[in-house]
């Protein structure tokens, strides 16, 4: 390593010469300089302190044409060694970074937050906060040290809570009535050309460790119908709309008594004003109630719903009555529109002929189990029928028989087979093993477009799976939860915060078609060392290996330099 002079000669003659921090590299056979870091020019900078730090930096890593020309170098330059006084990982968030700023995330962050109150510093600290939660989630507190002490943040050495708990406030506060989200989007959908023909919505709902809700009209964390299975604690519900290739387009956060089918006009509403165009909502069965559908056709638009196919519907049996022939979409997917006189809107029965198989197989083994149990007790019966009705094996017996059917009657899975008879009796239901029969491995959509084909309608709602898999990575990649906030405003920066973090994993795993989980492994084994000695400061980046610089040039995305800080003493 040492320095490399240039110069330049102005137009009046006068000559400006320039310094720079380079290494030799063999290229093709022949030795070639490579510039590391641009110094500035000669008579601005201390000249002999950076001979003395290349100096250094040759004597510690024994860089030079032969060996131990690095350590003479540093004896005749009189000065010490360097030494290693911190080291941390910094490829991760370098990519993200990238992606941050090539994506103006922050940009449309200060645009919609009034740049007079979200400074420079504050972008940072909110782009800390984000890198955080996409690398090593976390809670805010911890965040503040991860950054301090643990990671290295492009333009941010150093934050504390207060910062974080400021970031947020002033996110959420900019976030009135979706504006950082509608501006995030935008700078995304025009750099990346997103289609948002077909936009997928559905939520999801998150928990927070307590034992009682809160209290009044503007409650937050309120009982609801719990889509984790936790019943007994208070949570918020979460939308979330996604794009066709998996990119979240904007979330919602609603009290966790809200109904998904009260939510859903507040929605298309949010969306109608974004002004997207002609659009296809895409939705789950749990929002397909009339009212809903007919909301979403209003201002012309259209959608993509599930059908509840179980639950009585006369509509749903006209439909699955007409005759018709199936249409081969792919080997686990066949298709048949079938159209209503009475009805504008279009519907197709998907059958999945490996479900099929499927579900025929679980129903024939919960059967089996079924009667398996029920003959067990009627034997068991028999044979204490002949005891005395006053023998205690008898009336111990005849509890545990009761027991045995309460348990059966009440089985999650097959309890739903079951009928109990007027005598207290249970019975398998034939009509209902014979209806089952019917739908195995369908399902059944319905859309308002005239326009799009039944095979793009059936490929369209398989893609729906986008949403939860995006609600799968907030909850484990991100960990979405636990929630270390109570105010109401913390928790809607907190969800956007994820919001923010999920795009970009989403576009750093489009674009390099790779899973985040792989990609953050690879780069964060880059790491940033920084050395100091009497002879001065030098922070240096270890280079990535070929499999970490295809990542950063999938991406468009400049790997750390080699080079980063250079200050002799």
């Amino acid at each position: 390593m040492f320095l490399r002079f240039t110069s330049r000669t102005n137009a009046d003659g006068s000559v400006v010469r320039y310094v720079a921090l380079a290494h030799n590299r063999r290229v093709d056979g022949r030795i070639r300089p490579d510039v590391l870091m641009n110094l500035g020019r000669v008579d601005q900078v201390d000249v002999d302190g950076l001979r003395r730090l290349a100096a250094s930096i040759n004597r510690h890593f024994g860089d030079g044409e032969g060996p131990g020309v690095g350590h003479e170098a540093g004896l005749a330059a009189g000065v010490a060694p360097l030494e290693v006084i911190d080291a941390r990982p910094i490829g991760s968030t370098q990519l993200l970074d990238g992606l941050w700023h090539r994506l103006d995330v922050g940009a449309a962050v200060r645009a919609a937050a009034d740049a007079r109150r979200f400074t420079t510093n504050m972008e940072r600290v909110l782009f800390a906060l984000v890198a955080n939660r996409a690398v090593a989630p976390m809670s805010k507190l911890s965040a503040a040290e991860w950054v301090r002490e643990d990671t290295a943040i492009p333009g941010l050495s150093t934050m504390d809570e207060d910062h974080a708990y400021r970031a947020m406030d002033l996110l959420v506060d900019a976030d009135t009535q979706g504006r950082v989200q509608e501006s995030v989007f935008f700078a995304v959908a025009n750099l990346l050309n997103l289609e948002v023909d077909l936009l997928f919505f559905d939520t999801t709902s998150t928990y927070f460790e307590r034992d009682e809700e809160e209290d009044g009209d503007q409650a937050f964390r309120r009982f609801g119908h719990s889509k984790d299975h936790r019943p007994d604690l208070p949570q918020i519900v979460i939308g979330l709309a996604v794009t066709t290739e998996g990119i979240p387009v904007r979330c919602w956060c609603w009290p966790g008594n809200s109904n998904d089918q009260a939510v859903l006009a507040e929605v298309k509403d949010d969306m109608r004003d974004w002004k997207l165009g002609r659009v296809i909502t895409v939705m789950d069965r749990g929002f397909s109630s009339a009212d809903n559908l007919a909301y979403l056709r209003r201002a012309g638009g259209h959608y993509i719903a599930g059908m509840r196919m179980r639950d009585g519907n006369p509509l749903v049996e006209q439909v699955l009555s007409r005759q018709g022939r199936y249409q081969q979409v792919k080997d686990n997917l066949r298709v048949k529109e079938v159209r209503l006189d009475e009805h504008d809107a279009r519907f197709v029965i998907c059958h999945n002929p490996e479900q099929a198989q499927r579900d025929a197989a679980q129903r024939a083994d919960a059967i089996t189990r079924i009667q398996a149990e029920l003959t067990r007790i009627a034997e068991q019966r028999a044979r204490d029928a002949g005891r005395p009705r006053g023998d205690k094996t008898r009336q111990r017996n005849q509890a545990a028989h009761v027991r045995a059917e309460c348990a059966l009657r009440d089985h999650p899975t097959l309890g739903r087979w079951l009928t109990q008879q007027p005598n207290g009796r249970l019975k398998i239901k034939t009509a209902k093993v014979k209806a089952e029969a019917r739908l195995d491995g369908k399902y059944l959509i319905a859309t308002s477009d005239p326009h799009i084909s039944a095979e793009d309608t059936a490929l369209g709602y398989k893609n729906l799976l986008e949403a939860e898999r995006g609600f799968r990575d907030l909850k484990s990649t991100l960990l979405l939860r636990p929630v270390f906030h109570r105010l109401e405003h913390r928790i809607r920066a907190h969800v956007l915060i994820c919001w923010l973090a999920l795009l970009l994993t989403r576009v750093a795993e489009r674009g390099s078609g790779q899973t985040w989980r792989n990609i953050n492994r690879q780069l964060g084994r880059i790491g940033q060392v920084t050395l100091a000695g009497p002879a001065g400061t030098v922070v240096q980046t270890t280079p990535p290996n070929g499999e970490q610089r295809a990542i950063y040039q999938a991406l468009s995305v400049q790997p750390p330099a080699r080079v980063t800080t250079f200050d002799p003493a």
